[in-house]
C-alpha cells in the first residue's frame, strides 16, 4: 500500500489493515471513532491469537505481548497503527523472549535503548503515513538479523493440521521438553496452550461465518460443540454468542 492510501486508512472511520511487506506480519490503523484488537481504549476483548504486535500511538511507542487470556482495552480513544507479527516471529525483532511479555502491553523504551525508541518514535510522530513508518522500522530491524527460524512456522503448520504435542516434537526432531522451551521463547507459552489459542482462532473465523456451531466444532478440532463452548468461554471470558455479538 502507498503512503497516501495508509494516510486515506487512518482519516476514514474505523479500522483497516493490509498483508506488510513483512513476511507474514499485518499492518492496522484504527481512529478514535472505534476500538480494535490491541488498541488501549475501551471497548471490545482483545482475544489470544498466537500473535505479538509493535504499536504506535502520538509520541509513543510499545510492544503488546503474546495474549493468554482476553484482553480489556481501557483509556481514552485514540489514533494507532501497528504491526502484527506472525506467530512466533516478534521475539527475534525485539531480542526478548515472548515469555517475558506474555499478557502484557509494555513501552518499547524498556525493552530498547531509551535514545533509540526516541528517535524512532519521532521518526513515525513525523511522518505523513505513520502505519508505513512503522512498517519500514520492522523491515529496517528484520534487515540486520540472522535468517529467520523456520522452528516457529513449522510449529504452527504441525499443530493447525491437528498434529499432538508429542507428534509435532517427533516431527520437527525435538524433545517434548525441548519444544515446550524454544515454544515458551517464540510463543509466550507452550505448544498446547499454542494449540488451544490456535484452535480459537478457527473456530472464530467459522463462526463469524455463519458456519453452525457443530460443524464450526468439527472443523476447528474440537471434540463436540461442548468443547467448543468450553474453550470458548475459558479463553476469552464471554460465550461464544455474546462474543459474536461484539464483533
Amino acid at each position: 500500500m502507498a503512503a497516501d492510501e495508509d494516510t486515506a486508512a487512518d482519516a476514514s472511520a474505523g479500522y483497516a489493515e493490509r498483508a506488510s511487506r513483512l513476511a507474514g506480519a499485518v499492518v492496522w490503523t484504527s481512529t478514535p471513532s472505534t476500538v480494535v484488537p490491541v488498541v488501549p481504549a475501551a471497548g471490545r476483548p482483545v482475544l489470544p491469537d498466537g500473535c505479538m504486535d509493535l504499536l504506535w500511538t502520538e509520541g509513543r511507542l510499545l510492544v503488546a505481548g503474546p495474549d493468554t487470556r482476553a484482553y480489556h482495552p481501557e483509556g481514552p480513544p485514540a489514533r494507532w497503527a501497528g504491526v502484527r507479527f506472525a506467530p512466533g516471529a516478534a521475539p527475534a525483532f525485539l531480542g526478548v523472549p515472548a515469555h517475558e511479555l506474555r499478557d502484557r502491553r509494555v513501552e518499547l523504551a524498556d525493552l530498547w535503548p531509551a535514545a533509540r525508541v526516541r528517535r524512532l518514535t519521532g521518526r513515525v510522530d513525523a511522518a505523513a503515513a505513520p502505519p508505513s513508518a512503522l512498517e519500514e522500522i520492522a523491515l529496517d530491524r528484520a534487515r540486520e538479523l540472522p535468517a529467520v527460524d523456520p522452528l516457529p512456522r513449522a510449529v504452527v503448520a504441525a499443530l493447525t493440521a491437528g498434529r499432538s504435542v508429542a507428534a509435532t516434537a517427533d516431527e520437527l526432531g525435538l524433545g517434548t521438553r525441548q519444544l515446550h522451551r524454544r515454544s515458551l521463547a517464540a510463543f509466550g507459552y507452550g505448544p498446547k496452550t499454542l494449540a488451544r489459542v490456535l484452535r480459537l482462532q478457527r473456530a472464530l473465523a467459522l463462526a463469524r461465518s455463519d458456519v453452525p456451531y457443530a460443524e464450526t466444532a468439527f472443523r476447528a478440532g474440537f471434540a463436540d460443540q461442548a468443547h467448543l463452548a468450553r474453550d470458548v468461554k475459558e479463553l476469552t471470558g464471554m460465550p461464544l454468542g455474546a462474543l459474536l455479538a461484539r464483533g
